[in-house]
């Protein structure tokens, strides 16, 4: 689709599955050249798995694991093109009942690590003078409410802010900060999300899969593919002109 991601360099943080391996099998598919960290790896150093993917164990709640990485890729001559950040959990009570160690875990790696990774890739971008593509993925609860779930909404609302005040300051290094905020997405999460939405309204998972389908215009829900296509419109050229954007792909769930 986009000859021009042939060779470019991808890092990708939180790629093990769902949204974040489809963004990985799609630049793969466009011939790029994959990094790829993830709790699942169990090395803290760079690891080449063959020419075109590397990998490394990455905790993007210790600072220190993200300073560790933007130095080995430095080192190794691997300053990427295009960093994408997918990294996110999410967990399902009311407000009133919820528990601040859910808060606090929610908020780590949904906040937390958007801020140290792209504090530091940016940093790397600039030392380079890399006219770079950030992309975060963020979610329609950054815009909108979703019931029994405060931690992950705050910390998505918050992570827009963070990717939009980092695009006010780095435009004029020609470095694209954007998010992409997802809907309903068929992924393990989601599932995992309507048994637990499910058991605190006394619905059923179904219940709750058949009034998710209700509020999409399309139809539909998504898929990580739908998410994965957009984050390569935003790494080509076709999304030079934009930053700080939070693109919905929502199947018309959310319109602003």
């Amino acid at each position: 689709m986009f000859n021009e991601l042939k060779g470019k360099k991808v890092l990708v943080i939180g790629g093990h599955r769902g949204i974040g391996k489809a963004i990985i099998d799609t630049f793969q598919s466009e011939g790029s050249d994959l990094i790829v960290g993830d709790l699942i790896y169990k090395n803290k150093k760079l690891t080449k798995i063959n020419d075109h993917f590397y990998q490394i164990h990455v905790d993007v709640r210790n600072e220190n694991d993200v300073v560790s990485l933007t130095n080995q890729l430095k080192q190794k001559d691997l300053i990427p093109d295009i960093f994408v950040n997918v990294a996110g959990i999410s967990v399902m009570d009311y407000f009133v009942d919820s528990k601040t160690s859910d808060f606090e875990k929610v908020w780590e790696i949904n906040t937390r690590g958007v801020y140290f990774t792209t504090k530091h890739i940016t940093r790397l971008f600039e030392a380079e003078k890399k006219k770079g593509k950030i992309i975060v993925i963020d979610s329609q609860a950054g815009k909108a409410p979703y019931l029994a779930m405060p931690a992950y909404v705050a910390s998505k609302y918050a992570t827009r802010g963070l990717i939009q005040t980092l695009a006010l300051e780095t435009g004029h290094d020609h470095i694209n900060v954007n998010a992409v905020c997802p809907g309903i997405i068929e992924t393990d999460m989601k599932h995992r999300e309507r048994i637990e939405s499910g058991k605190l309204r006394g619905l059923s998972a179904k219940d709750i899969e058949n009034e998710d389908k209700s509020q999409i215009p399309l139809g539909r829900t998504g898929t990580p593919q739908d998410v994965a296509n957009v984050v390569l419109f935003l790494a080509s050229h076709l999304a030079d002109y934009m930053t700080g954007q939070a693109i919905n792909i929502t199947g018309g769930m959310t319109m602003q």
